[in-house]
């Protein structure tokens, strides 16, 4: 069902009434630092030593098979590529970039270097891989096989950038926080990296229009953006320009908080990776699914 809805910038849009409806949990065990859908498979990436990368059935939910990442120690974020057919892992411990090639069995891992520590990432629609590094308040963007392309530096109050992703006119959408920072938001900036254009949050806080750590964002078609608001453990819809729009996924749909999301648009699938963090470390986690 949808309804028409006016922004404060004048636009008038559709809207999804209803909240996200749970539809599956993937099961509990190590704690999910990713995950991405690629064909008719998700891809879950697990905090252990080997094996790192479970694939499902998309239909069934039904284990497939795992991969190993060799050398993997750092398990920040994943993406997958169509274009290329193959999955990237963030490891913020070797600061590198690992790529598998899914769809060719055998085929080794290989992986390039970052040259700072990578948080995020994501895809843009010249199939290029956005990396998010908080440190340098950077985004840099490489090619399928590594090559650096371009660094963007964020603005000075964009401190401690997490995921960063780029839209169709080319300005990207980022989450900011830090926990010795009391400025948590969701920010619009424009595609040379030079300004803020539109941004939600502010101080933290749980009111509607605050954010306690925005760890992880997804956009959809229409350019609506999903917020993993951690701390507050809810996933919230923001409009193209960064209004409230409505809470997506509420506490009491959660084990514990929502680390990362994932959103397959061709099946209006929200995935979210809920974690357990527990003596200041991740213990164990799980995959909700909701329609969206």
């Amino acid at each position: 069902m949808i309804s028409q809805k006016q922004y404060l910038d004048g636009r008038t849009v559709g809207v999804h009434c209803t909240v996200g409806q749970l539809t599956h949990t993937l099961p509990e065990g190590l704690p999910v630092r990713g995950m991405t859908s690629l064909a008719n498979e998700i891809y879950l990436l697990r905090w252990k030593e080997r094996d790192q990368v479970e694939v499902y059935d998309v239909i069934t939910y039904h284990l497939q098979r795992c991969l190993d990442v060799p050398d993997l120690c750092g398990f920040t974020d994943m993406t997958s590529c169509e274009h290329y057919c193959c999955v990237y892992v963030a490891d913020h411990i070797v600061e590198c970039i690992h790529r598998l090639d899914v769809q060719i069995a055998g085929r080794p891992a290989t992986r390039w270097d970052v040259n700072d520590v990578p948080h995020g990432i994501s895809m843009n629609a010249a199939h290029n891989l956005l990396v998010t590094c908080p440190r340098g308040r950077k985004i840099k963007e490489f090619s399928s096989h590594g090559n650096l392309l371009r660094e963007l530096t964020l603005p000075g109050d964009v401190i401690s950038p997490w995921h960063a992703i780029q839209l169709t006119d080319n300005q990207f959408i980022v989450c900011h926080c830090d926990v010795i920072n009391a400025v948590h938001r969701v920010c619009k900036i424009s595609g040379d990296g030079f300004h803020t254009d539109h941004s939600h949050g502010g101080q933290q806080g749980s009111n509607t229009d605050q954010c306690n750590m925005p760890g992880h964002l997804a956009v959809d078609v229409n350019e609506f953006v999903f917020v993993a608001d951690v701390v507050n453990r809810r996933v919230k819809l923001l409009s193209p320009t960064l209004y409230y729009v409505r809470q997506v996924v509420s506490r009491d749909k959660l084990k514990w908080c929502p680390c990362r999301l994932h959103l397959d648009t061709r099946r209006r699938r929200l995935y979210v990776a809920d974690n357990e963090f527990k003596n200041d470390e991740f213990t164990v986690g799980r995959v909700v699914v909701f329609t969206v």
